[in-house]
């Protein structure tokens, strides 16, 4: 009877600490969960201008999110990635400045001051929905992702109801034809936001010259935490 008791507890026993053991495996998994990186696929898209000269097109992005590792509860990273390209088509073919009779200093109403561009980088804002209404509201500065170098990451300080643009990369237009930028896991702190922060990605085409023009396409907000 004595060796069936103490037998009988050591099943006990080992049961038990399977039991525990199981316990504190399903506890690492739910913390793994809950921490775990979130995949946000986002759609294509495409914008024509009204005068039919640029096209923009905006394919395979997406996005990576994550908590900060300050886990202050303010910070969140994402790394994002897609591909833009624009085709231009001028009628003379050709995209260069125009300073006027006087030769004045600007490019008829270019923000670029002297050179067509494509430009594409994602709109930050904390506590605001990213609509085409809100993106010219809050503005707290823009940032440049190639001020960070190849495979940097970028930091972007925000506060509640600011905006700020940030471009991941830029080439410069030439002559009328197809211009592409892609990138690939760029990375973007977003710290100081306590509350929710949300994303949007932009590509913009400014053509200077007689046929000046300006285009941009915007992506889907989505959410960064």
């Amino acid at each position: 009877m004595s060796e069936n008791r103490t037998h009988g507890v050591r099943v006990a026993a080992r049961f038990a600490g399977v039991g525990a053991a199981a316990a504190v495996a399903i506890g690492l998994f739910s913390t793994g969960a809950a921490n775990a990186d979130t995949f946000v696929p986002l759609p294509d898209g495409q914008k024509v201008n009204p005068a039919g000269t640029v096209t923009i097109t905006r394919t395979g992005e997406h996005a990576i999110v994550s908590p900060s590792l300050s886990a202050n509860g303010a910070g969140r990273v994402v790394w994002v990635s897609g591909a833009a390209s624009a085709v231009v088509d001028t009628p003379d073919g050709t995209t260069g400045p125009w300073n006027g009779p006087t030769n004045s200093p600007g490019s008829n109403n270019s923000s670029t001051h002297g050179t067509s561009i494509i430009s594409t980088g994602y709109i930050v804002g904390c506590q605001i929905s990213i609509g085409e209404d809100a993106i010219s509201a809050g503005i707290s500065g823009n940032v440049s992702l190639n001020s960070a170098g190849v495979g940097g990451s970028l930091g972007v300080n925000l506060g509640p109801g600011q905006v700020a643009f940030v471009q991941i990369d830029s080439k410069d237009i030439t002559k009328s034809g197809t211009y592409s930028v892609e990138y690939r896991d760029a990375e973007m702190q977003i710290q100081g936001c306590a509350g929710y922060a949300q994303a949007r990605a932009y590509t913009t085409v400014e053509v200077i010259g007689n046929d000046y023009s300006k285009t941009t396409l915007y992506g889907q907000p989505f959410s960064i935490g």
